[in-house]
């Protein structure tokens, strides 16, 4: 047997629930964190995927690119250190650190052989060459 539920149409308390549900539900960011975000734009051509992605202040042996089957990651370690110093006298220290990742799953496999990326001045452009479509083929019953 099912259970019945009896709902009054006009109670607002059940719409605005619905409604609002997750909207005041954000990341908390601390005063003088800084969080590093990777910025990209993804562009499609008949023969390749290109990637071009914002990792600024990065060295490129922080990067690694990870492509298996369609899915392309990026993750970066970041190190940020800043020190102001007067005389011998330290005034202000202020460290980051932590990692960036972004992650795509894009229309087609990638021919993960002829992959290609480079790292310059913050922007790091990866060129995913697709996978030749492999041909279906149709058994015949015996």
């Amino acid at each position: 047997m099912s259970n019945l539920v009896r709902r009054d149409p006009f109670a607002l308390d059940d719409v605005f629930d619905d409604l609002f549900k997750g909207f005041f539900v954000r990341p908390v960011h601390f005063e003088g964190q800084q969080q590093v975000q990777i910025k990209t734009d993804v562009k499609e051509d008949d023969k390749s995927y290109t990637i071009h992605a914002e990792i600024p202040g990065v060295k490129k042996e922080d990067i690694q690119i990870s492509i298996d089957g369609n899915q392309v990651s990026i993750s970066a370690e970041v190190k940020k250190e800043t020190e102001e110093k007067e005389g011998e006298k330290l005034l202000r220290s202020e460290r980051y650190f932590g990692q960036a990742y972004r992650s795509y799953t894009l229309g087609q496999d990638i021919d993960d052989s002829a992959a290609q990326a480079k790292y310059t001045d913050g922007i790091l452009e990866l060129t995913l060459p697709k996978k030749a479509a492999s041909s279906a083929k149709k058994l015949t019953v015996q």
